[in-house]
């Protein structure tokens, strides 16, 4: 029987950055009635409580819900009426440094340069360094056309992971690339839920858009966890539908 189900947040949950609309809120809720729920992806806080923490309905029971931002690296819990951070693994300036510089040389490399951007590609998470092609604030039909079968990204990938031995290189929602410290993938995170919930990693799922070798959801496939790769969030409302029919 599972005890716990984790989601991957861009294009599982949501689309790109967006807020979760309101039938996956309701979803979410009822999944929370029947188990822990946990969110584990490359963005930010602030990101998570715009997207998630402030889109669930009243009723749900946010005592049981674990989000993951940074792929793992901090962890916040409902407590007390509010959200608060369990633990958070940041970077250095040094480490941050050296990640920069070798982004700048990268994309050089690579010749990756689009003809339109929205807002900073590169961005400081604390614990993860994020590459966003397009820019942080770009509109998703151009998102979605830029790199849809992670081809792109990839070639960057390789080059990176040349550049920057003994870290984690990792492609995530629709044109990013997160860093993170080595070992740092969301196998890690979901180790360090199990450590701090007290659930086995036999007892949880997990659901997301990019389970495939290079995907930063493909950890949570490699670690053993039971897996439902999904295209959007539309069917990440049907298997939510369909593990809350199986767990009641």
């Amino acid at each position: 029987m599972k005890q716990l189900v984790a989601f991957d947040l861009d294009g599982t949950l949501a689309e790109s950055k967006q807020a979760l609309l309101e039938p996956m809120g309701e979803a979410l809720a009822d999944l929370l009635d029947v188990a822990h729920v946990a969110v584990i992806s490359g963005g930010d806080w602030p990101q998570f409580e715009k997207q998630v923490a402030s889109r669930l309905p009243v009723r749900a029971d946010r005592t049981k819900l674990w989000l993951m931002p940074t792929t793992g690296t901090k962890l916040y819990r409902y407590q007390d009426g509010a959200w608060t951070t369990i633990y958070a693994e940041l970077f250095d300036e040094a480490q941050k440094a050296a990640i920069l510089t070798a982004f700048d040389a990268s994309l050089e490399a690579t010749g990756f340069v689009p003809e339109q951007t929205w807002g900073e590609r590169i961005e400081d998470r604390g614990s993860q360094i994020t590459f966003s092609a397009l820019g942080q604030q770009a509109p998703i039909d151009a998102k979605e056309h830029w790199d849809p079968d992670f081809a792109k990204r990839k070639v960057i990938q390789a080059d990176l992971k040349q550049r920057l031995p003994g870290l984690s290189i990792n492609m995530g929602g629709a044109t990013s690339i997160d860093i993170t410290r080595e070992g740092v993938d969301k196998a890690y995170g979901l180790k360090k839920l199990s450590a701090e919930s007290g659930i086995p990693l036999d007892a949880m799922m997990f659901i997301g858009d990019a389970i495939f070798p290079g995907g930063n959801d493909y950890p949570a496939q490699q670690l053993g966890l039971d897996v439902v790769r999904v295209k959007n969030p539309e069917g990440t409302l049907t298997a939510i539908a369909a593990i809350v029919g199986c767990l009641k």
